[in-house]
């Protein structure tokens, strides 16, 4: 069994935020899936369902994002999930928007929900698929970018970026994260 965490800032008001561009991912592995209902459970939602073969449970905190440990931590204990099992979906500052990178393990890079994680394991050692959201240019803008809705114009590129990560996915659960970073590569280069 695996756990696959969104990171986002939970309620309707938020769904378009760069910020919660892990729980579009999450939500269109679900659908894709056709995995469970979404319920309430360890101050977050949860849906189970099966990829390649393998139980996953994708949860998305409702917490604040730097309380992402409390929703995370709590689940992994109770469903006897090892550290290697964990994987955070998340937004990426340091990458162009569309592109993709896995890796296990590292810094949190500013990210407040992979670093309330790694407080709550008392490690940094889970899988990591970092999803770009790109830079505004000067970290006086970071907030507010990260915060902001994607613009119309971005729908093209994070569409076609969801549906390649829910179509590259088994291959994460059959620990191929080199394959999957280059099916989702493939999939969503500009034509």
């Amino acid at each position: 069994m695996r756990l696959w965490v969104g990171l986002g800032n939970p309620g309707a008001e938020h769904a378009r935020q760069r910020h919660n561009i892990g729980f579009m991912a999450l939500e269109r592995i679900a659908s894709r899936h056709r995995f469970g209902p979404w319920r309430g459970r360890f101050k977050g939602e949860t849906c189970e369902g099966s990829i390649a073969g393998e139980r996953i449970v994708l949860l998305k905190p409702q917490t604040y994002m730097n309380d992402s440990g409390n929703s995370v931590q709590p689940a992994a204990a109770f469903l006897k999930i090892p550290l290697d099992s964990i994987t955070a979906f998340h937004d990426e500052l340091d990458l162009a928007p569309g592109k993709v990178r896995v890796k296990k393990g590292g810094g949190a890079a500013g990210h407040n929900g992979l670093r309330d994680m790694q407080r709550a394991f008392s490690s940094p050692d889970f899988w990591r698929v970092r999803l770009g959201i790109g830079h505004p240019g000067h970290k006086d803008r970071v907030h507010g970018h990260v915060l902001g809705n994607f613009a119309k114009v971005d729908a093209e590129w994070l569409d076609r970026l969801l549906d390649a990560v829910a179509d590259a996915c088994p291959l994460l659960v059959k620990d191929r994260p080199e394959e999957f970073m280059t099916k989702v590569a493939l999939v969503t280069q500009p034509a």
